[in-house]
């Protein structure tokens, strides 16, 4: 069986106010986790991810941090009414954005609220590891930076293995693919850990590729949800979909994935990221085969055993059934 992707009622215990825009929550939730996972939240109708901020090597509390978002319904709300005493519904962390056994330096690349799973990584990079870590996060100003005092905190209990540098657009400008090349050019057997807006981690990726970096070296986090493409041709071939005792059976399109068939089909099976991070999509492949564009989510004998992400997962085969979980 999967690891456990259903919600589950959690207390928020306290509320810290991190910048004028971002607040950590922390939960009551006795989850196991891992360095730079994240929860689901369902709220509002809908669904979104967020990272902890803690680390499970160095902190006795579960935190994940929100930053608001403009016109983000989600994290509007929290922001406007979630206070310390207040349940919310989370799923059990998960993702696959978390370190590797190895001694290689780590070097983070992150901008904005990317610095979220990037903190509970160095946590526990330098709680259980003798590993160099060098940090470069970039925001407008000096006010938007989050963590700031952490990371200074932390820099002055491991000196000499612990960099930062901040990044600020207000003093010098937009960060450019040159700057990322001479922070990280120092390491190109490091492991890379990205975290950002989309045009950042475009330009930390091909600041990377460009030095040469192996791109097994180089581990991103996105939460960008993937809009829904037209339609493509018809194809022979089905897909049934059974989810909450219904059962629907639509025709194949090229280039669809599983979750888009179920949408086409009329059910509305849960979703989150869209790009293969999060496994709020999982579902069980019980006839015929798929092929996952992205999987940063379930383990091997997950996959074995027949669980795929619908929202990564295209048919292969002619006829494919996919089972969700009730």
């Amino acid at each position: 069986m999967p690891q456990d992707h259903g919600f589950h009622r959690v207390r928020i215990t306290r509320v810290v106010q991190e910048t004028d825009n971002t607040r950590t929550y922390v939960l009551d939730a006795p989850f196991t986790y891992r360095a730079g996972q994240f929860v689901t939240v369902r709220t509002c109708g809908t669904l979104r991810s967020y990272s902890m901020s803690s680390s499970p090597d160095t902190d006795d509390e579960l935190m994940t941090t929100v930053k608001r978002v403009p016109g983000g319904l989600v994290s509007n709300w929290m922001h406007d009414h979630l206070e310390a005493g207040d349940v919310i519904e989370t799923t059990r962390p998960a993702g696959a954005f978390c370190l590797r056994e190895t001694a290689v330096p780590l070097v983070a690349l992150c901008a904005g609220s990317g610095v979220t799973p990037i903190l509970s990584l160095v946590k526990s990079a330098l709680a259980t590891t003798d590993r160099r870590v060098r940090v470069l996060t970039a925001n407008r100003d000096a006010g938007s930076v989050i963590f700031a005092a952490t990371l200074e905190e932390l820099a002055g209990r491991h000196p000499g293995r612990l960099e930062v540098r901040h990044h600020l657009d207000d003093r010098r400008g937009l960060l450019t693919e040159a700057e990322l090349r001479e922070f990280a050019g120092g390491h190109p057997g490091a492991d890379f850990y990205l975290c950002g807006p989309v045009p950042f981690m475009d330009l930390a990726e091909r600041a990377l590729l460009s030095l040469g970096v192996d791109p097994g070296q180089i581990r991103v986090e996105r939460f960008t949800p993937a809009p829904d493409e037209p339609l493509g041709e018809e194809r022979d071939g089905t897909v049934t979909v059974v989810l909450s005792r219904k059962r629907e059976t639509v025709g194949q399109h090229s280039g669809e994935t599983l979750l888009q068939s179920a949408r086409r089909a009329g059910l509305t099976p849960p979703f989150s990221c869209e790009s293969g991070h999060c496994a709020t999509c999982i579902a069980r492949v019980t006839e015929g085969e798929v092929r996952m564009r992205v999987n940063d989510a379930l383990e091997d004998d997950e996959v074995e055993e027949g669980w795929v992400l619908t929202c990564q997962s295209e048919p292969v085969t002619p006829h494919v059934t996919v089972v969700y979980e009730d």
